[in-house]
């Protein structure tokens, strides 16, 4: 499995992390557990099984053309199948026309995965996996109080096989910076 992530700026990823931290404090599911080099925050736009030929290069030019991108959390909710506890993101113009031009480049891509494909996905940036009958009013009492903002800043892929990341592009610049 290959994916399409974008990964925060450094505010709002230390903001998913402390929220992270806060579930796990209040004796709550959380990704604070997950001890992985890659685990960070991010949104997925698209999973595949495989990508087609040059699809790296073209995503690369896609995310240089589209970054940095304002993130604007909604409410946190649990989200069928695994369950998990996620923040939702709103889906701007900009983030869908992104996420359609993912899947334009990924059209030729084998093994699409249908949560991810227009139409079907649900923007977030997760907070806890299999929250299935954890206690979703105090998870929100303790996570969502706070909403971090910030920008989605850089883009990479996940393979599950090799369990590594390879960056799309780099982190864009700071405005002024």
């Amino acid at each position: 499995m290959r994916t399409v992530e974008l990964t925060c700026s450094p505010e709002l990823d230390a903001g998913v992390r402390a929220a992270w931290s806060r579930l796990a404090a209040a004796g709550l599911p959380s990704l604070a557990a997950n001890t992985h080099p890659t685990n960070r925050p991010h949104l997925t736009l698209a999973s595949v099984d495989e990508f087609p030929p040059g699809a790296e290069r073209r995503l690369g030019d896609l995310f240089d053309a589209a970054l940095p991108l304002p993130v604007r959390l909604g409410r946190l909710d649990v989200l069928d199948g695994s369950a998990p506890l996620v923040w939702l993101v709103r889906p701007t113009p900009q983030l869908v026309a992104l996420h359609g031009a993912v899947w334009d480049v990924l059209a030729e891509a084998a093994g699409p995965h249908p949560w991810h494909l227009p139409g079907r996905w649900v923007p977030h940036l997760s907070l806890a996996l299999r929250f299935r009958g954890a206690d979703r009013r105090r998870a929100r009492a303790v996570a969502g109080a706070q909403r971090p903002a910030g920008e989605f800043v850089a883009a990479r892929s996940y393979d599950g096989g090799t369990r590594t990341v390879s960056e799309l592009t780099a982190a864009c610049p700071r405005p002024g910076g």
